[in-house]
């Protein structure tokens, strides 16, 4: 069967799609009353998933066990992108402070990286903790560009790149500096490769929509070139996550689109706004959640997302 499944929120595109969902699953909107809805990460030991709502300066937090909904903190620096490190703590990325940062289990929040060279960071949008503990993440300029999701001001940098934050010497170096607006990013199941969105066709007519794959290099601590890995063909690919087979699951205009391991679009799940971010949770890691531009979507797949990195 091809096409849209009615009443389930799925459309597939190739057969291969099949596999991935369940017949009878639905997409559920779990809570609604955002501005723009970002960087969802879950939280398995609470039960809880944390996202962002950019412009309102919260991030907001789900509990799994009755379906509430929460502020989880009031004002977050206009967060954006989060990940969860190996020892379990939540990293983010703020937009109005231009850094990335750490909460502690105490709660005490504490800045990863603020600088490169001597200068401020655009606005850090996405981040991804590779297993060997070092910190990965994007810098457009879309938190510096206005006032509403962040604070306008010049760039001290002249260019957006994409950085890693090395847990032994705390030091920041770029990793790829050939992006317009790098965007989500996501490693591989077995983290030989790096995926990386650019979104620069946001503010450039001719500017990109598309995700691009790097193979990871020098020991895990450097990057390849990076290829054209899949265009766009609603809106842009913004945030999104790898499932445990090597699929993507991201964000576009029109829901989330998922592509094989070679970048072919074999199906999505339409959800009625601007998707921004995807993250898999539940006990199983099986449920992906969605953060459309004003709600939180979710639903369950026959697929399993990659689990976090461990402490070694």
């Amino acid at each position: 069967m091809f096409g849209e499944i009615e009443g389930t929120g799925f459309e597939v595109i190739q057969s291969t799609f099949g596999a991935c969902i369940i017949g009878h699953a639905r997409v559920e909107r779990l809570w609604t009353g955002a501005r723009w809805s970002e960087g969802p990460v879950w939280f398995a030991a609470g039960r809880y998933l944390l996202w962002s709502d950019i412009p309102n300066d919260r991030i907001l937090r789900w509990d799994e066990t009755d379906g509430s909904v929460s502020t989880f903190r009031q004002p977050c620096n206009n967060s954006n992108g989060h990940s969860v490190d190996a020892q379990g703590r939540l990293v983010s990325c703020e937009h109005r402070t231009r850094r990335v940062t750490r909460t502690h289990f105490d709660g005490s929040v504490s800045a990863i990286a603020e600088r490169t060279d001597g200068m401020r960071f655009n606005s850090p949008n996405d981040v991804v903790v590779k297993s060997d503990g070092s910190i990965w993440f994007t810098d457009p300029s879309y938190g510096i560009l206005i006032d509403y999701e962040g604070s306008r001001a010049p760039s001290e940098i002249g260019a957006c790149h994409v950085y890693r934050w090395d847990p032994l010497t705390e030091e920041v170096e770029i990793v790829a500096s050939d992006y317009l607006k790098p965007n989500g990013l996501a490693f591989s199941p077995d983290e030989s490769h790096l995926y990386i969105s650019d979104t620069g066709g946001s503010h450039d007519d001719n500017g990109p929509a598309h995700i691009r794959r790097h193979a990871v290099t020098d020991g895990g601590r450097s990057l390849g070139p990076g290829e054209v890995f899949a265009k766009c063909t609603a809106g842009f690919f913004d945030g999104f996550r790898c499932d445990t087979q090597g699929r993507i699951w991201s964000s576009a205009a029109d829901g989330v689109h998922c592509l094989d391991s070679d970048g072919n679009l074999i199906g999505k799940i339409l959800i009625p706004e601007f998707v921004g971010n995807v993250c898999f949770g539940g006990p199983k890691l099986n449920r992906l959640f969605i953060a459309g531009t004003t709600s939180l979507y979710s639903v369950y797949l026959a697929v399993n997302g990659v689990p976090p990195a461990t402490a070694l």
